[in-house]
C-alpha cells in the first residue's frame, strides 16, 4: 500500500538536500557569472530544453521584476529561426541537467560563431555544454526525488534555487530597493503594498478634531461625524493627542461626569505618520501597538485619521 507520508517525506528530503549541496559549489566561477550579469549592457538570454526549459521561463520572470533585464529562448526553436532574440549585447544562460541535448549541441556553435557569451548551468560538468561555456554554474545533484531516479525533480530544485540565487545577488549589487521593486509590480495585493500611501486610503471628511476643552459630548458627536472611531484632540493649531471610542467607552464606565473635557480622556502620545508613509507600514505599526488608528500629518499640520479598516479595505493584505 502507498505510504503517502514517507515518499512526499523523501521527494522533500532529497530537493531540500540538492539544494543544500549547492553551497559548496558556490565560488569563483558563481561571482564571475554574477558580474557578467552587472555588467552586461544588453540582456540576459536564458534557454533549455523540457522542464530546464520551464525552469529558464521563471527565472526570466525573477529576473526581469528585480532590476535584470532577461528574455526567454526555447533551445529547439533557437536554431529554427528564434537565434534572431539574441542581439550582440546579450548574454545566453543555457540551462540543462545534462548538457549533452542535440537541440543544445546544435545551438552551442551558433552562438559561438557570434561571439556571444555563454553560461552554462548544468548538472554534468563534463558534458559538451559545460566543455564549451565561458562560465559554469554547476547544478550537479546526486539523485533525483522521482522513485525511479528519472524525472528531474531534484534537479529542477537545484536550478531554481542557483537562478533564485543569481537574482538575489544582483539585486544587493544593483542597490534595488522596496521602490523600484513597486513599479515593477504594480498590481495585485503585492503591488498596492508597495506604493499605496496613506494619503491615498484616507477619506476627505475623515479628519475629525475636537478643541482640548469640549465636553463629552461634542467628543461622540465628533467621532459619529468623522466615521473613524476616533478624534484628535487640538490645542491651538496643535494636535496633543487622540480619543477612541475605546477610551469613551472607558470613560462611560468609570463613571466620569458630563463636565469631564477632552483633554482628561485623550491619549497624549497618538501613534503618527506622515500622510505619504506606505499603508503596509501603518498596518504594521497598528498591528504592533494594537490599535486600530493612525493620526496622519503634512509637516505639522493635521490632516485626518486613517482607521485600520481603510487599510484593509483597499485589498492590501
Amino acid at each position: 500500500m502507498m505510504n503517502w507520508i514517507r515518499r512526499a517525506t523523501e521527494t522533500l528530503t532529497l530537493e531540500s538536500n540538492a539544494i543544500r549541496d549547492l553551497i559548496p559549489l558556490i565560488g569563483d566561477d558563481f561571482i564571475a557569472v554574477g558580474k557578467l550579469l552587472f555588467q552586461m549592457k544588453g540582456r540576459v538570454v536564458m534557454t533549455g530544453i523540457g522542464k530546464s526549459a520551464i525552469i529558464a521561463q521563471k527565472l526570466v520572470a525573477t529576473f526581469n521584476s528585480t532590476g535584470t533585464p532577461a528574455i526567454f529562448m526555447h533551445a529547439a526553436d533557437a536554431i529554427h529561426g528564434d537565434l534572431g532574440l539574441v542581439q550582440k549585447d546579450d548574454l545566453v544562460l543555457c540551462i540543462s541537467k545534462s548538457g549533452n541535448s542535440p537541440e543544445i549541441k546544435a545551438l552551442v556553435p551558433l552562438l559561438k560563431s557570434r561571439n556571444i557569451s555563454l553560461i552554462g548551468m548544468v548538472g554534468n560538468i563534463e558534458s559538451h555544454l559545460a566543455l564549451q561555456s565561458d562560465v559554469v554554474l554547476n547544478t550537479t545533484v546526486s539523485k533525483e526525488a522521482c522513485p525511479l531516479d528519472l524525472a528531474p525533480t531534484s534537479s529542477t530544485a537545484a536550478q531554481m534555487a542557483m537562478g533564485d540565487a543569481l537574482a538575489t545577488c544582483l539585486m544587493e549589487a544593483r542597490g534595488f530597493k522596496a521602490s523600484d521593486f513597486a513599479q515593477m509590480h504594480p498590481g495585485g495585493a503585492l503591488g498596492k503594498r508597495l506604493y499605496t500611501r496613506l494619503q491615498d486610503v484616507m477619506r476627505s471628511d475623515q479628519n475629525p478634531t475636537v478643541a482640548h476643552d469640549a465636553s463629552l459630548q461634542q467628543v461622540a458627536l465628533e467621532m459619529s461625524a468623522g466615521r473613524c472611531g476616533a478624534t484628535a484632540v487640538q490645542r491651538g493649531n496643535a494636535i496633543i493627542g487622540i480619543i477612541t471610542d475605546g477610551d469613551m467607552r472607558r470613560a462611560m464606565e468609570s463613571g466620569l461626569g458630563s463636565d469631564t473635557q477632552a483633554d482628561q480622556l485623550m491619549n497624549p502620545t497618538p501613534k503618527t505618520l506622515p500622510e505619504d508613509a506606505l499603508a503596509v507600514g501603518a498596518f504594521q505599526l497598528m498591528e504592533k501597538h494594537s490599535i486600530s488608528q493612525i493620526v496622519v500629518m503634512d509637516g505639522e499640520r493635521y490632516v485626518g485619521i486613517v482607521h485600520l479598516h481603510d487599510i484593509l479595505r483597499e485589498g492590501i493584505f
